[in-house]
């Protein structure tokens, strides 16, 4: 295996938070940490948290931070070897065979006898289970990258328990072994991220293999920074008073409350509808941008003058 080299984005928890800003994405201590150590203690990160908090961003982050490829595999109930590892492919195979069948009475048309005609098929180079017919899957092209890449595993608490066996196996020696060629080690490690919403428990043995981080919803002042980076050209009064609102609204009992994703397409709305501050009517009507359950539109419509006023008054006490 390569030793690690050792990108500049990541030779400091300093340049992994200041390379995450160059793209776009405000890091936290806790994050640019566990990102660090990710690389250089060469283990996987297990990022949990709420839906749309930035987990799978992070990743996409780095990547692109480190100039690094990003493989994604996504997980959901069955997921198995062949979709995320590798599998045959069975068309070039199926051509290999009709070749095949064409050449060996060419082959053996010398041979004297049965055991000849073996001995002379046994000689002959069997391509079927090669790697000329092998298609890698997100798993096995992590390992094959010779630059360093980053692997993103989204939503393993979708996954199985076989295929968290599966990734153990792996993230152990980041390897993978297929048995009609042989093992495939990785020659630059890549630099694994797993992503979980917590829809069920994942393995204590899955656990222990990871570096944890959890991502909640940001305070005030990071989402002020994290929509600036996303819509620069939003006014300092509005984005002032969208995040008090978004952050007022979290402090209710709604069903789902809203993500950082659904702050930054709020911004994006107000400003297509050419909005200089909060007004009740316009909240009421874009309320759907943030809200995602009809329970929680009609609630929140109920309480959208007060909670615009309250937001304009922390916006302007900040």
């Amino acid at each position: 295996m390569t030793a690690l080299p050792i990108p500049i984005g990541l030779s400091s928890i300093e340049a992994v938070t200041e390379g995450l800003a160059g793209v776009g994405y405000i890091s936290t201590r806790s994050i640019s940490t566990a990102v660090y150590l990710a690389h250089h203690l060469r283990k996987p990160v297990l990022i949990e948290g709420p839906a749309g908090v930035g987990k799978t961003d992070l990743a996409r982050s780095v990547a692109k931070c480190l100039n690094y490829p990003l493989l994604r595999m996504q997980c959901y109930e069955g997921l198995d070897e062949s979709k995320a590892l590798y599998e045959w492919k069975y068309g070039k195979q199926l051509l290999y065979t009709q070749i095949l069948k064409e050449k060996i009475h060419d082959l053996v048309a010398d041979a004297d006898g049965l055991d000849a005609s073996f001995a002379k098929l046994a000689d002959f180079q069997d391509l079927f289970f090669s790697r000329e017919f092998l298609e890698p899957r997100p798993l096995l092209k992590a390992m094959e990258q010779t630059g360093g890449s980053v692997l993103l595993i989204d939503e393993i608490d979708k996954s199985d328990e076989e295929f968290e066996a599966l990734l153990l196996e792996i993230l152990s020696d980041y390897q993978v072994t297929v048995p009609e060629i042989g093992t495939i080690e990785a020659q630059v490690p890549p630099l694994v991220m797993l992503t979980s919403n917590a829809t069920r428990e994942l393995g204590d043995a899955l656990k222990r293999r990871c570096l944890h981080l959890h991502i909640d919803f940001p305070d005030a002042e990071r989402e002020r920074l994290i929509v600036r980076a996303r819509v620069p050209e939003i006014s300092a009064s509005l984005l002032a008073q969208l995040v008090a609102f978004i952050q007022l609204v979290r402090g209710e009992n709604l069903r789902k409350l809203p993500s950082i994703s659904e702050t930054i397409d709020w911004a994006r709305t107000l400003l297509l509808l050419h909005a200089d501050a909060l007004e009740p009517t316009m909240v009421r009507e874009t309320l759907n941008v943030i809200l995602k359950r009809q329970s929680d539109i009609l609630s929140m419509a109920a309480k959208a003058e007060a909670l615009t006023r309250d937001a304009v008054k922390a916006a302007e006490a900040a």
